[in-house]
């Protein structure tokens, strides 16, 4: 996990330009470098380091002898960078996972070079020779990039989009700052002026399509049919072998641990690899939670069944309604449900970085999108239009749960790693006839939990364990985050301040006074950047005026059932 920073065509000095960069120094608290690139003296790359592979020669823009004219600067990690270079035998000159780009791009170019990427990433690459920059994001979004493109091809990329908001150029009117759409690759053409040319904007995976990299997967090929033991014998292979290749790095590996399903099977995972491989230090967990809250007991039951070093956060209300100002500045997001689940993640990474040494790690993400794990599923209208949700929510994870998943670890520089979000196992789950995908007996994620049933990697609780509103399951049973949010805001906006937020907010208007609250905070940091936000993460086939599952009447909390 790094901050990438680059400027093509600038009209200010460069030196007033870099001070932008260092809004996201966050992301790399290792190191950190500017540097102009030859012969364009209007271009700049700026790069924030947390170093998790080659501490010698892993620093960026990455630029190798062979290849002179190409400068690399990405933030990810690339999993079968190693298989590739054997593979294709190409002459390594680092350590570095990135490297493997710019052999893949000199042999193949950027239309093969991105498909066999495995991984999350986003990237900005340069060729000075044939005077084009490059941009890449991965399949879902894991790996966040933003940029910003004038008229007359002044071209801004960053991490994150408080890097561009103080980006100065000729243009009368404000410039719009986009999140790069993930799973496609930009070629731009760059001029002698150091300024841009958008040439072609194209997709190179979709979550739905096996990915181009699958056959020099460690897994192997699987085998055929829809038959239940099959399928849910490729489903452990295929999540094992996910969680394996993640382990990649040189700095201690931790997991976030909720308790629920999700963080479960991934921490459980973790920790029999760790054993296999003989790691030489324990696998940390992390829980947070009130002290009698649902989400704490049951992870500290799964930390004590997969024997892992367990760490506990107190979660109080002061520490969260005092985070929460932060947590929005670093979300750069109003969506309510995002910013509700984001205070407990943030203060437990917080934590993380404070009080451990582990670096890298593992969670839970993109589970619900990807298994229907979401309640709100169970009043599916049919087959077809819950496995063409789940899609959706795939598609739009990078404005919501990913993106909450990335800046809240990035904000204290911790690197997240996301194994149900594999490329091929997403892919092949997605492949599944919508009936075994689909809530069976009341149950959500039937076919996750079944495919388990009987491993004893985690206790069969666990295993069956209904999905938690995260506002419930942080807090104590006497009462919720979400309750403790709603009491708060009611002190802080009126009635007559809620009747004007049409006419100061006509964009996205917030129906409530928490709506309105944290859309306040949102526009002091980031005003006028509303479109940031397209639209509320809202539940579907229910008439729900609130995102949370617990406002639902389908849905029943741990401590009731």
């Amino acid at each position: 996990m790094c901050g990438i920073w680059a400027l093509f065509g600038s009209d200010e000095c460069l030196s007033v330009q870099c001070t932008c960069a260092m809004k996201i120094a966050h992301r790399g608290p290792d190191a950190f470098r500017f540097e102009n690139v030859n012969d364009f003296t209007n271009c700049c790359f700026g790069f924030h380091r947390l170093a998790i592979l080659d501490q010698l020669c892993g620093m960026q823009p990455l630029r190798i002898k062979k290849f002179p004219y190409l400068w690399l600067c990405f933030n990810g990690e690339i999993y079968n960078y190693e298989r590739l270079q054997e593979f294709f035998e190409f002459d390594y000159q680092t350590r570095t996972d990135g490297e493997i780009m710019l052999h893949l791009y000199d042999r193949f170019g950027i239309e093969t070079m991105a498909p066999l990427l495995d991984g999350v990433f986003a990237f900005i690459l340069l060729d000075t020779a044939n005077r084009k920059v490059f941009l890449g994001r991965d399949t879902y979004g894991v790996k966040p990039m933003f940029k910003m493109l004038t008229d007359n091809g002044l071209l801004a990329v960053c991490s994150e989009a408080k890097g561009l908001t103080q980006i100065t150029h000729s243009m009368s009117e404000p410039v719009k700052i986009t999140p790069f759409p993930p799973g496609h690759f930009e070629v731009f053409d760059l001029k002698l002026s150091g300024k841009v040319e958008s040439v072609k904007l194209d997709r190179f995976h979709s979550c739905t399509d096996e990915p181009k990299h699958a056959i020099y997967d460690s897994a192997g090929k699987l085998s055929q049919g829809f038959d239940p033991q099959t399928v849910k014998s490729n489903i452990r292979i295929l999540f094992e072998n996910a969680v394996r290749k993640q382990q990649m790095g040189q700095r201690r590996i931790g997991c976030l641990l909720s308790g629920g399903l999700d963080s479960s099977l991934v921490a459980a995972t973790l920790v029999k690899l760790a054993k296999e491989n003989q790691l030489d230090y324990p696998i940390q967990t992390f829980a947070i939670g009130d002290k009698d809250s649902p989400d704490a007991a049951a992870a500290r039951k799964v930390a004590a069944y997969i024997g892992s070093d367990h760490h506990e956060v107190n979660f109080t209300a002061e520490e969260g309604i005092k985070a929460l100002e932060k947590v929005i500045f670093h979300l750069e997001s109003y969506d309510l449900t995002t910013v509700r689940a984001s205070v407990g993640m943030y203060l437990i990474s917080k934590y993380i970085r404070e009080k451990t040494d582990s670096v890298v790690i593992f969670s839970g993400e993109g589970s619900d999108e990807l298994t229907q794990g979401y309640i709100y599923f169970h009043k599916a209208p049919s087959l077809k239009d819950a496995a063409e949700d789940s899609v959706r929510l795939l598609k739009e994870l990078y404005l919501f749960d990913g993106l909450r998943a990335d800046r809240t670890t990035a904000a204290h520089g911790l690197e997240l790693r996301v194994p149900f979000l594999d490329n091929r196992f997403a892919a092949y789950y997605l492949s599944l006839p919508e009936e075994m995908r689909a809530p069976k007996d009341g149950v959500e994620k039937y076919l996750l939990r079944d495919a388990f049933r009987g491993r004893n990697l985690i206790p069969d609780e666990i295993l069956w364990r209904r999905k938690e509103a995260f506002s419930d399951g942080l807090t104590s049973m006497k009462k919720s985050w979400y309750t403790i949010l709603q009491e708060h805001i009611e002190s802080e906006i009126s009635d007559s301040q809620l009747t004007k937020a049409a006419k100061l907010f006509p964009y996205n208007t917030p129906t409530t006074k928490e709506g309105l609250y944290i859309r306040q905070i949102f526009e002091k940091h980031y005003p006028g950047r509303c479109e940031w936000t397209p639209h509320y993460w809202m539940p579907r086939w229910i008439k729900a005026t609130d995102p949370s599952a617990r406002t639902l009447s389908i849905y029943t909390p741990d401590k009731d059932q």
